[in-house]
């Protein structure tokens, strides 16, 4: 029980890191608006309140030394997982910052991007925030406002990571892999070959050895109409 809520929390941590950064490639781009940097605000505060349910949790699992070896080593790469979604929470954080501070919103320094988006992002937002439609409440000046927090939450989330390493000190080449390079993609492969509505590599074969067995009769078949045409042809003549 305690092995599934980790790994909830975690992919739950990895979906909201990930809508955050689709919403970060928007800054300053067409697509850039109020809307946009309260979403991004919303959106990463879930992550740093995902992140510290997982480190809390984590930290005290893996503290406890009654952990068998086997749940010590999946927990352990939970943790390697967690650590990397951190990073990579933090890179982005960072990037929030520097596009932020290159595009205001309110008093423009560079023309907008022309990345070729289109549209809102709410959807996205609404994903991470695990709500049907988004509700926005914003100051106008949040995009100026907003920098402020977001450099003071970038340290946070800094001193969290320091924190983590000093607390549990599991470096991340010591952690063995569960599966092979590429194992996931496989599996979703051969999960997608057996849904409904697919067709798997050996029904496809047979498929096509029935084809090319079909196309043989029919050709025959003509053949011998021809060669019977001919022969009749050249008795009447």
């Amino acid at each position: 029980m305690l092995k599934e809520e980790c790994k909830a929390l975690l992919d739950a941590l990895n979906r909201v890191t990930g809508c955050y950064r689709h919403l970060v490639l928007t800054i300053g781009g067409t697509a850039d608006s109020q809307n946009l940097r309260e979403e991004l605000k919303k959106t990463r505060q879930k992550a740093q309140e995902l992140a510290v349910a997982n480190r809390n949790k984590l930290t005290i699992t893996l503290k406890d030394t009654s952990l068998s070896k086997d749940d010590k080593a999946e927990f352990e790469r939970l943790w390697v997982i967690f650590s990397t979604c951190m990073d990579l929470l933090e890179t982005d954080m960072r990037r929030a910052l520097e596009l932020g501070q290159e595009f205001p919103l309110n008093i423009p320094k560079k023309h907008l991007i022309q990345t070729g988006m289109s549209g809102g992002t709410s959807g996205v937002a609404a994903r991470a925030m695990s709500v049907q439609n988004m509700k926005y409440d914003a100051e106008h000046n949040i995009d100026v406002m907003d920098l402020k927090d977001l450099e003071n939450e970038i340290r946070q989330v800094d001193e969290m990571m320091h924190e983590m390493e000093m607390k549990v000190g599991i470096p991340q080449w010591t952690v063995e892999a569960k599966q092979n390079p590429g194992a996931e993609l496989k599996c979703a492969t051969s999960a997608g070959a057996s849904s409904p509505g697919t067709i798997s590599t050996e029904e496809h074969k047979a498929i096509c050895d029935l084809s090319k067995l079909l196309a043989g009769v029919v050709f025959s078949a003509v053949l011998i109409s021809a060669i019977i045409l001919a022969v009749c042809v050249v008795k009447l003549s």
